[in-house]
């Protein structure tokens, strides 16, 4: 807390103190508050809270727009380095460990009225109709439905903040909040640059959905951290041919095609498969496919297979090994619950840094409870807000 000072004004009155709106701010989330009006609320109403936060409940507390300003202009800089420094001294405790981490993302809603469920205004969610309340928003979309087998999603206008969390401990080491339309790949290399610039991550087991499935990303996590990743195959709405066990795909015949050369392009070697009918001179295609008769001298139909040369492709998706291990990534999951009941849901600031600040007073809260109830050595969980409220 040595980065924020007591006071900000260099002259004439002397405003409210940059360390008692952070820790007002803190209690909000500990308290699971989604407005300042609640939050105002409760401290006038728990003048021992106020008073440590540090206020001095003897004059009056601060106004809605004051705590509002704060958490708009606040340079979010500062609140990196304050959970920067939980991290770490979590990390020397060796509670936190980059043995497992898991990267995932949770949408946050902007406070428009695009967002409300009841509103029948037209075209709302189309590019062109960005929310005048919030220029900063972009325009999203989330699966409404755990079901693997059904594609049900919802658009919204918001922010989307990504976490990197300790599988073991379920606590997180690094967030970043960035506007709905960037993807989570995009994302992804930063934030394990900017988590290994304080606390390493080298010989790191990296883990995330189909949504990091990028070759960008696995080349980065084995050639630059030396680590490993067990990330399912996004297929992207790929074929899957028909083959033989040798390999060898079926063409649209039933007959069994035949290796015709190798290529590669792009960082990728494939393999070039020909129609078995092609050099021959009296046969004739069964299905008449629309390559046989092209006049040319390579007729038939071809495919091609890529070789698994590469990182990416290289990972046995089916073993048992990578599926207990693709199952820690589940405590992202629920530490973004978490995330979400501290009042993170919904915002109702109308600017990407309100935004941001808000996320990050969220998790510095969450860490803030993990380092209460190791301090005091309670039976309490320290990934439960309820449990550790009541030692307080």
């Amino acid at each position: 807390m040595s980065e924020f000072p007591e006071y900000t004004a260099k002259t004439g009155r002397n405003g409210f103190s940059k360390r008692a709106l952070l820790c007002a701010f803190i209690v909000m989330k500990c308290e699971c508050f989604s407005c300042i009006t609640d939050l105002i609320d409760y401290l006038n109403n728990n003048l021992i809270i106020a008073h440590y936060c540090g206020f001095n409940i003897m004059k009056p507390l601060p106004s809605h727009r004051t705590v509002d300003r704060f958490i708009l202009e606040l340079n979010n800089d500062l609140l990196k380095k304050l959970m920067k420094s939980q991290v770490l001294k979590l990390s020397k405790m060796g509670i936190i460990d980059t043995s497992f981490i898991a990267l995932d993302s949770t949408p946050v809603s902007a406070n428009t009225r695009q967002n409300n469920p009841k509103s029948f205004a037209k075209n709302k969610f189309s590019k062109d109709n960005q929310p005048r309340s919030d220029k900063d928003c972009g325009l999203g979309v989330h699966t409404a439905s755990n079901q693997h087998n059904e594609r049900n999603f919802e658009y919204y206008w918001g922010y989307k903040n990504h976490i990197l969390v300790d599988c073991i401990t379920g606590l997180p080491i690094y967030e970043l909040t960035t506007s709905d339309n960037v993807s989570d790949s995009t994302a992804a290399l930063d934030i394990l640059s900017q988590t290994n610039s304080f606390l390493s991550v080298d010989e790191c087991t990296f883990l995330a959905d189909k949504g990091y499935d990028v070759k960008a990303i696995y080349n980065t996590v084995k050639e630059l951290y030396h680590g490993e990743y067990v990330i399912p195959l996004n297929k992207r709405n790929t074929k899957d041919p028909k083959k033989l066990a040798s390999g060898h795909p079926i063409c649209e015949a039933g007959l069994a095609m035949h290796k015709n050369g190798k290529l590669s392009d792009n960082g990728r070697t494939r393999q070039k498969y020909c129609c078995p009918l092609k050099n021959s001179k009296c046969a004739s295609c069964p299905c008449d496919h629309k390559n046989w008769n092209n006049g040319k001298k390579h007729r038939g139909c071809t495919k091609y297979v890529t070789i698994s040369d590469d990182y990416r492709l290289s990972i046995d998706r089916e073993c048992i090994s990578f599926k207990k291990l693709y199952a820690l990534r589940t405590e992202a999951e629920r530490y973004n619950s978490r995330f979400k009941q501290t009042g993170q849901e919904r915002l109702w600031g109308h600017s990407f840094n309100a935004a941001q600040n808000l996320n990050s007073v969220a998790h510095i809260a969450l860490l803030a409870v993990a380092l209460a109830a190791i301090v005091t050595k309670s039976n309490s969980s320290y990934r439960c807000l309820k449990s550790v409220k009541r030692i307080a």
